[in-house]
């Protein structure tokens, strides 16, 4: 394999989360610097009700005020009828719907059952197509659940199917809870590309147990050419406890990079994305990588 697509997650899976929102305008200017990174999809939004997630409640004003390149896309997360006609109305440009083979955590997460959430997904993905936007879909929970433990990769694979059908361009594979391994995710993505082929999957690690690039790489192994991440690490779900963040941007590029496959994407620059949010957010970035690079900047000066 020679070449990986990096799909960043930071602006909306990575923010969605902070008890403590960082300024619209501070926003804006993030999503602003990873358009500057090389990177072609990046995560920017979510219109949903911000009653549940207060961090995506300026959601219209990001999408309508960003600097937009012609190169990349800014996609958003559209649960339902009432969020793709918000994405429709600010320009966007790639709705993102999700399901989970979790009965447990799809009544946590969007209180209600997986079959509702398949109809959601549909209605949303038919409007969507219609009105001429390109649709993806996440799987949560695809190894293990906080609620029912150990999920079968048969009924991840059944889900991935469910929503190519339905016009889904890719799925995105997500461990919701980082417990995943090696060995778990290739029965999984082996189940996933049997029923849809392993050019429609993408992989979302998140790095609880500190597993996430082991999975990545067995990911890879198998043929797996789309990986999200989160710069810095930002990230993690409200309803799967323990749930830390996603797998750091720049982490997967140091790897990546060392292998010699080419993403097109800078990590020095990512690193600054990192060190700008985590600025705003009060703390230090999570990732292994720019800490040993501003280490590494200290040692030297």
């Amino acid at each position: 394999m020679s070449e990986v697509t990096i799909y960043e997650v930071g602006p909306r899976d990575g923010l969605q989360n902070e008890k403590i929102p960082i300024g619209t305008n501070d926003k804006i200017q993030f999503i602003n610097i990873l358009s500057d990174t090389g990177l072609m999809f990046i995560e920017s939004g979510a219109f949903v009700s911000p009653k549940w997630v207060p961090a995506m409640a300026d959601s219209n004003t990001v999408l309508s005020e960003i600097v937009r390149k012609n190169n990349i896309m800014y996609p958003v997360l559209t649960p339902n009828l009432k969020g793709l006609e918000d994405a429709i109305k600010y320009n966007s440009d790639t709705a993102c719907v999700f399901a989970t083979p979790s009965e447990s955590f799809s009544k946590k997460n969007t209180n209600c059952t997986v079959k509702e959430a398949l109809y959601r997904a549909q209605e949303v993905t038919e409007e969507a197509i219609i009105k001429g936007l390109k649709v993806r879909g996440y799987i949560s929970t695809v190894m293990f659940c906080p609620y029912e433990n150990e999920i079968e990769p048969i009924k991840v694979a059944k889900l991935a199917e469910e929503l190519i059908k339905m016009g889904c361009y890719e799925i995105s594979l997500g461990d919701t809870i980082g417990s995943g391994t090696p060995i778990k995710t290739k029965e999984m993505i082996r189940e996933c590309i049997e029923a849809v082929g392993v050019e429609k999957l993408a992989v979302h690690f998140h790095d609880t147990y500190g597993q996430a690039l082991a999975n990545i790489l067995a990911s890879l192994d198998l043929g797996i050419k789309v990986i999200d991440t989160s710069v810095g690490g930002l990230g993690g779900c409200p309803y799967a406890p323990g749930a830390k963040g996603n797998v750091a941007t720049e982490d997967v590029l140091f790897m990546l990079n060392g292998m010699g496959i080419t993403t097109g994407v800078d990590i020095e620059k990512i690193c600054n994305a990192s060190e700008y949010v985590f600025e705003k957010l009060g703390r230090v970035p999570s990732s292994r990588v720019f800490n040993a690079l501003q280490s590494k900047k200290k040692r030297n000066i």
